[in-house]
């Protein structure tokens, strides 16, 4: 900021250019005089409506850039303005409630947002010497997470899986719950969201009441790449802002994290950039970092983020799924052979990790019990093979034992959502930590060894069966 700064106080005259070449959603534009920023927002056309953001230089007089518009009826020769800064969008309580763009307009249907306070897209992220390194355990409500996958406070998590396993179920859960338990704010970032999508989302929050404490901002699927490569950025301007100056708890949601890297790669291709591994952009590991640096707890407030993440053929191989993986404090993985046995949230409890699945800070009892309920599950998968050539009478008494306790878990980890509540008629359970832990407990401890296992499927705390 000190350059632009230097830059602006040399060239006081923002500089003006012409459109040498437009190829897609990638623009030349040659200047006369000093070059304009990387990063800055420029505007070309007649009618300067068409927003472009400078990403290369190519030479003393050309910049290459990326454009925010269709660039339809955009012509050589076509006058082009700087902006002398970069996009911004704007923050503050008067964004709550809101569904905004890119480009900070709305796109909900209510009046425009004017005379509100802006904030840049790119920002540096937080200093060591800021952040809070204290490690605490975000509680989201849901069995399974809580217990064998618990989320930081401040942290990153990821749910991966395929299409179609509910990873954007489990996000609007999470923003029903994060309003009812931590009162903080939920900011929801679409990338690349079908409109379909973004409307049904829109509605379901408003129709749970809790639209009036999140903002959401969609980059949609059929927008340029430029648009899907910058609204990651734009949503955590919006969370720093309540994080910083409000010093509010702020969720960030990302749906999704790898349409993120799938724009960054058309843009790299776009920008003549050989390809790398797999085809993907030789700058994914350093554009994925700018945008999860920035995610990080400040000593007044907290931004605790959880991304969908998209797996291409299920093959957790691919890079953008290993890179995200380097990021993350803890792993959600959603499995479709779990949906498929109705097992909802379709959590693999298996596959599934948490840093924070440490008994100093979830303490003793909670790791104890985790452990021996991930134990018991993997048993239980490791004689699924035999089960099934053989049957159930010809396992030996303990493991017969295991069966029946692994059985009763699967059922007692899966939930209710307030979210779902219009399509499976169930109303919606927001589960304790302590009743989750000791449901699971009583559970190991063969309680319920005599309970019809179908008792335990779909309820909230254990007391429930009792009642």
């Amino acid at each position: 900021m000190q350059v632009r700064a230097a830059v602006a106080a040399d060239y006081p005259l923002p500089a003006t250019g012409r459109v040498k070449s437009v190829r897609g959603s990638v623009v030349d534009v040659s200047f006369s005089g000093r070059l304009p920023d990387i990063d800055q927002m420029l505007r070309a056309g007649t009618e300067q409506d068409v927003v472009l953001e400078v990403a290369a230089y190519l030479n003393e007089n050309d910049v290459r850039c990326i454009a925010f518009h269709s660039t339809e009826g955009l012509e050589r020769g076509a006058p082009v303005s700087d902006s002398g800064d970069c996009l911004s969008v704007p923050v503050g309580d008067a964004v709550l409630g809101r569904m905004i763009n890119v480009f900070g307009e709305a796109i909900d249907g209510k009046a425009p947002l004017q005379g509100v306070a802006t904030r840049p897209l790119h920002r540096e992220p937080l200093k060591l010497s800021q952040r809070s390194v204290a490690s605490e355990v975000f509680e989201t409500g849901i069995k399974i997470i809580d217990l064998l996958a618990p989320l930081e406070r401040g942290g990153k998590a990821g749910l991966f899986g395929g299409a179609g396993v509910g990873k954007t179920v489990v996000i609007t859960e999470l923003i029903h719950n994060m309003v009812g338990h931590y009162r903080g704010v939920s900011v929801f970032c679409g990338i690349g969201e079908r409109c379909r999508e973004a409307e049904e989302l829109y509605r379901t929050m408003d129709e749970a009441d809790v639209l009036k404490d999140s903002v959401l901002i969609f980059g949609q699927m059929n927008e340029p790449p430029g648009v899907r490569f910058r609204v990651g950025h734009a949503a955590l301007s919006v969370a720093e802002y309540f994080r910083d100056e409000t010093r509010r708890d702020v969720l960030l949601l990302i749906d999704n994290i790898f349409r993120f890297i799938q724009a960054g790669s058309e843009v790299s291709g776009l920008m003549g950039r050989i390809p790398s591994r797999v085809g993907y952009q030789p700058t994914l590991a350093t554009e994925l970092a700018e945008l999860e640096e920035r995610i990080s707890n400040s000593a007044g407030g907290s931004m605790t983020s959880i991304q969908a993440v998209y797996v291409p053929a299920d093959d957790f191989t691919d890079p953008a799924a290993a890179h995200v993986f380097g990021h993350l404090s803890a792993s959600i993985v959603l499995s479709r052979k779990r949906a498929s046995q109705g097992f909802y949230p379709a959590v693999d409890p298996l596959a599934s990790r948490s840093k924070m699945l440490n008994a100093s800070v979830v303490g003793e009892r909670h790791y104890a019990i985790a452990t021996e309920v991930r134990r018991v599950l993997a048993e239980y998968d490791e004689l699924q093979d035999i089960i099934a050539m053989l049957g159930l009478e010809e396992l030996s008494e303990n493991d017969r034992a295991t069966v029946n306790r692994a059985r009763r878990l699967e059922r007692f980890l899966t939930q209710p959502f307030a979210t779902t509540e219009h399509f499976t008629g169930r109303k919606g359970q927001l589960v304790g930590l302590q009743d989750t832990l000791d449901g699971c407990e009583r559970i190991l401890a063969d309680e319920f060894a005599d309970t019809p296992e179908q008792r335990l499927y779909m309820i909230g705390a254990i007391a429930e069966v009792e009642r």
